[in-house]
């Protein structure tokens, strides 16, 4: 018999402040009944993560820690607390997000009662760490739920009716063996579920056990799920098409013309719905108009149009994309040092808008000087209100391709 019921997996990097914190709550919030082990996972850390994690050791918390000798990536070094985790259930905890002990007893308990479940996966709450209020969760149920053994029709329309993703979980052992396997095309939450389904009985239950922190009172620190968030969106459609194969090579999922143009329109919306979720991160967090207004596109040209996000952000997008577009020519650009503005009737309108949209600090911006010496035109660069001006400004001997009318900008960007 296992004498380790359930085992905390923590991957870590370089952010020992947050794991300190990551560790005292759960040392302090997880007081199971039984026995647990916390299994740290670091990922080549060259901060003092090895002497914060040996103050909990001495203090007796139940924690084994494994240090590797390169960093091998986020979903490795995931992999690695998992594998070396001996407990009879395993879950993942990022290392600035937190627990809620009493609600993983309960499962652990739900799941020693069914037998037959390989899984039970929950919502999350996201939490403002700085106020210690949850902001709200991430999908909602009403019941909890047992779907049997592959049932893959039901699980792909909850996931869909609900916008589920299956991130969250507390996974058998026994079973987490063989469902964990490397899959980066199709994002790998997907495939484990479908892997777990494939080997017996999976459970949604509707009240969190686990606390995704958007805003930490420790400092700002990158979120690896709100990277995900802005660039992934196109493997969790390749999340959902890997299930549905799964469930097709079962014969639980249906394989006619209607059935196929029904699943491919489902798992687009879906990942329309998060190519929304971008936008409003790559614009609220990196100030990225480029790539929202390409997701923009996909978007309308996907029918949702009309979506909330897009209706957002269309009256000012095409300027943001214009401008962030003649950052990029100008950052991208060997020997620029200046981009001088002409033409305008009030330049320092345009110079705060540039400022805006992650303008290159290394190059300055200035107004037309009053004469043009060749150290200027051989490192400038120009935007000119009109392409009557530009043509002024290559007969001075300003590179064509380094004269930008605002025409030049904007008649790519449609809406």
């Amino acid at each position: 018999m296992n004498p380790i019921k359930f085992s905390i997996c923590i991957p870590t990097y370089n952010r020992a402040k947050y794991l300190h914190d990551c560790l005292e709550r759960c040392v302090r919030d997880v007081k199971s009944d039984f026995p647990f082990e916390i299994v740290v996972s670091d990922n080549a850390s060259t901060d003092d993560t090895t002497e914060v994690v040996q103050k909990f050791i001495g203090q007796g918390a139940p924690i084994r820690y494994f240090k590797g000798e390169t960093n091998v990536g986020m979903i490795p070094n995931m992999n690695s607390a998992f594998r070396l985790a001996r407990g009879e259930y395993l879950l993942y905890l990022a290392d600035d997000d937190r627990l809620i002990g009493d609600e993983i007893d309960a499962i652990v308990h739900y799941m020693d009662e069914n037998r037959n479940l390989t899984a039970c996966y929950a919502p999350w709450h996201i939490t403002d760490g700085v106020t210690d209020i949850d902001k709200g969760v991430f999908y909602e149920l009403e019941k909890d739920t047992i779907y049997p053994k592959r049932s893959f029709a039901e699980v792909f329309n909850l996931m869909i009716q609900r916008h589920i993703f299956p991130e969250i979980g507390i996974y058998r052992n026994s079973a987490f063996r063989a469902a964990w396997v490397p899959r980066e095309i199709c994002h790998f939450c997907f495939p484990m579920l479908a892997h777990m389904l494939d080997q017996g009985d999976i459970a949604f239950r509707k009240k969190p056990f686990y606390r995704q922190v958007i805003r930490s009172a420790i400092g700002n620190r990158t979120q690896g799920g709100h990277h995900l968030a802005m660039t992934a969106w196109d493997t969790y459609r390749g999340g959902l098409e890997y299930f549905l194969y799964f469930g097709i090579k079962r014969g639980k999922i249906g394989t006619s013309l209607d059935d196929r143009h029904t699943q491919e329109y489902l798992c687009r919306q879906f990942t329309l719905e998060r190519m929304a979720v971008a936008i409003r991160l790559l614009i609220s967090q990196n100030k990225d108009y480029l790539k929202s207004y390409e997701l923009y596109t996909r978007m309308e040209f996907g029918g949702r149009g009309d979506h909330a996000q897009l209706a957002a952000i269309r009256d000012g997008l095409p300027l943001a994309v214009a401008l962030q577009t003649l950052a990029w020519q100008v950052n991208a650009t060997a020997g620029v040092s200046r981009l001088i503005i002409s033409g305008f009737a009030d330049s320092s309108i345009i110079k705060e808008r540039l400022l805006k949209v992650n303008f290159p600090s290394r190059v300055e911006i200035v107004d037309e000087p009053a004469e043009h010496a060749p150290e200027l035109v051989e490192h400038a660069a120009v935007l000119v209100s009109s392409a009557e001006h530009r043509e002024r400004f290559v007969t001075l001997g300003y590179l064509p391709n380094l004269v930008f009318s605002q025409e030049d900008l904007i008649q790519t960007v449609l809406l």
